[in-house]
């Protein structure tokens, strides 16, 4: 990202889970072209902060939002100094952020267990959406599902699609005020013996890797369509969620766990996804497609990857 007249790189580390909690060095951490060491950027952030998603505002480069396990913060110095915002429910933990693409002053959160929020002031103060609550396709003790993946249509700016992990997707019709779960196709998908997964025990049985949502993309080239990374690949729609069908991304790729999948901000026609063996594994891979995904090549160049590919961004202003 840009900021202060440099382009910086955010990133949020983990404290570690299980077993290794506590072992790392977690928090807010910003790179500056040239440097070799990443400086913290905790300032106004919550003690032992978890930071779980990094929003720079498409219009102010030196905005930038942060999800912690405290609601939503913000910084308008380029992550120098932060402040938490007026979120009405302490100790939320935000996954996912999202900056409206034809209303800048509206911003999206949502948090885990299922819930989203919407600031018309550009977060400065925020209100709980109605309805936004999970479907509870499989829900499972000790594990809240989450809303991982905020994606307004760019061409209808009141179609809003959540997606859950793992809960499948819901959308909304009317900026968020009502929601509908779209998630049947693809319980109905989970029915193929090579779409049946359950690695995490839930009740859902056989339909978990269908409705494990990690991402949702959609192009102002073809706004009619969505695309979802899920566990068992990357899947379609084009009537806003009704209906999902597998793109077969096995045919470009032998790695099929699809954790992100976005558009390119300079060409929409061009999309990214990292494709990778599981949720911990020792083998990812990055991919590009330049057809609105119909068609994908690799793109790391043998750049070893010797872990879950988990997030994907392309540079604001340069498109190399």
């Amino acid at each position: 990202m840009a900021t202060n007249g440099k382009n910086c790189i955010f990133a949020g580390a983990g404290h570690g889970e299980g077993k290794n909690l506590g072992l790392y060095r977690g928090g807010l951490y910003r790179l500056h072209p040239g440097a070799d060491d990443w400086q913290s950027v905790a300032a106004g952030l919550p003690e032992n902060v978890e930071v779980r998603t990094i929003v720079v505002h498409p219009h102010e480069s030196n905005v930038i939002f942060v999800g912690t396990q405290d609601g939503p913060y913000r910084s308008t110095d380029g992550g120098d100094h932060w402040e938490r915002l007026g979120f009405p429910d302490r100790g939320a933990v935000i996954w996912t952020m999202s900056v409206h693409p034809t209303q800048p002053n509206i911003v999206y959160a949502g948090t885990a267990p299922i819930a989203l929020y919407r600031s018309e002031d550009g977060g400065d103060n925020w209100r709980k959406l109605p309805q936004a609550i999970s479907p509870a396709h499989c829900e499972r003790e000790g594990f809240d599902s989450r809303t991982i993946r905020i994606t307004v249509n760019p061409a209808r700016p009141d179609d809003i699609y959540a997606a859950l992990e793992v809960s499948g997707v819901i959308r909304s019709s009317d900026a968020g005020e009502t929601w509908r779960d779209m998630s049947a196709s693809l319980i109905e998908l989970a029915e193929q013996p090579h779409l049946q997964s359950n690695v995490g025990g839930r009740h859902c049985g056989h339909c978990e890797g269908m409705l494990d949502s990690h991402a949702l993309a959609i192009s102002p080239a073809a706004p009619e369509s969505a695309f979802l990374a899920l566990r068992m690949g990357l899947f379609r729609s084009d009537d806003r969620g009704a209906a999902w069908y597998d793109t077969n991304i096995d045919r470009f790729s032998p790695l099929t766990y699809c954790r992100d999948v976005i558009v390119s901000p300079h060409d929409p026609r061009v999309f990214y996804a990292g494709l990778s063996e599981a949720a911990f594994s020792t083998a990812g891979s990055l991919y590009r497609s330049d057809d609105i995904a119909q068609t994908w090549r690799r793109i790391d160049h043998g750049v070893a990857v010797e872990s879950t590919v988990m997030a994907v961004a392309v540079h604001p202003s340069d498109a190399g």
